[in-house]
C-alpha cells in the first residue's frame, strides 16, 4: 500500500506536464507544494464542498468528473459548470475569502489535489508569475460565466441544449475513435446544465435524434453532426 507522500508523488509526476500551476514554481517552491498537498478520494456521488462552507484549499482534479452546482429556490440543482481532468477549481471563493456560493459533486470516482489556503497564499506572494496567472484564470472565467448567463436565458431551448452538448464535448471530448461523447449524464442533469425541465431536455433531445444530429443510447450520446449543432448554438 502506497504512503500518502508516494501517491502525491505519483499524481504529481502524472500532471506534471499539464498542470499549469506547476510550471510557474521554482524548484525550491515546486518541493514546498509536493510537501504540503493532499491528494483526497471522492466516490461518485460524493459532494466535496457544500454551499455555505468556509474554503480552506485549492482544488485541481486530477482523475475523474465533477460537477458544480446551485440549488435554485424551489431546491432544485442548477449545474453551473463541469469539470475536467487538470482543471482547478473552489478557487473564487478562496481569494475572496468568502463562503461558498455554490456546491461541488463528484459524478464519478475522482481524485483531488488538494493544496491548504496558507502555501498558495505564500507561494502567491513569492511568485508575480504565479499571481498573474490566477488573476488571468479569475479573468477568464469571470467572461465565460457572463457569457453564459446571457445565453442560457436569452437562447430558444435548442439553442441552449446544442451549447451544452459542445462544451460537453470541450470539455470531455469524445470516446477513442468515436464520436461518443466522453460522459455519462442523466437527462436530470443534462437539463440541469442547459436551464430547461427534464420534459424539455428530452423532447429536445428526441428532436436531435430524428434530424440526425446525434443519436442515443441509454445515457451515451454521438454526436452525428456537429457543424449543424454548432450552427443550432449559434442561432439561439
Amino acid at each position: 500500500m502506497k504512503s500518502k507522500h508516494e501517491e502525491v508523488l505519483e499524481i504529481l509526476n502524472l500532471l506534471e506536464n499539464d498542470w499549469d500551476l506547476l510550471s510557474f514554481l521554482t524548484n525550491e517552491q515546486s518541493q514546498y507544494l509536493k510537501k504540503n498537498i493532499s491528494i483526497l478520494h471522492f466516490q461518485k456521488n460524493q459532494i466535496i464542498y457544500e454551499e455555505g462552507e468556509l474554503p480552506t484549499q485549492l482544488m485541481c482534479l486530477a482523475r475523474g468528473k465533477v460537477h458544480v452546482f446551485r440549488k435554485t429556490c424551489a431546491g432544485k440543482m442548477q449545474i453551473v459548470r463541469m469539470i475536467k481532468p487538470i482543471e482547478m477549481f473552489a478557487y473564487r471563493a478562496f481569494f475572496a475569502e468568502e463562503k461558498y456560493l455554490t456546491s461541488a459533486l463528484a459524478s464519478s470516482d475522482s481524485l483531488v489535489c488538494a493544496i491548504p489556503r496558507q502555501i498558495i497564499v505564500d507561494l502567491v506572494r513569492q511568485n508575480n508569475n504565479l499571481a498573474m496567472y490566477f488573476i488571468k484564470l479569475l479573468a477568464v472565467d469571470l467572461g465565460q460565466s457572463d457569457v453564459r448567463s446571457v445565453n442560457l436565458s436569452q437562447k430558444h431551448l435548442r439553442g441552449r441544449l446544442a451549447e451544452a452538448l459542445l462544451s460537453l464535448k470541450d470539455h470531455y471530448g469524445y470516446e477513442k475513435n468515436t464520436s461518443v461523447l466522453n460522459i455519462s449524464l442523466t437527462r436530470k442533469d443534462l437539463a440541469s446544465f442547459s436551464n430547461m425541465t427534464t420534459s424539455n431536455a428530452i423532447r429536445s433531445l428526441s428532436q436531435f435524434s430524428e434530424e440526425k444530429i446525434i443519436s442515443i443510447h441509454k445515457r451515451r450520446i454521438t454526436i452525428l453532426d456537429e457543424k449543424l449543432l454548432f450552427k443550432i448554438s449559434q442561432m439561439g
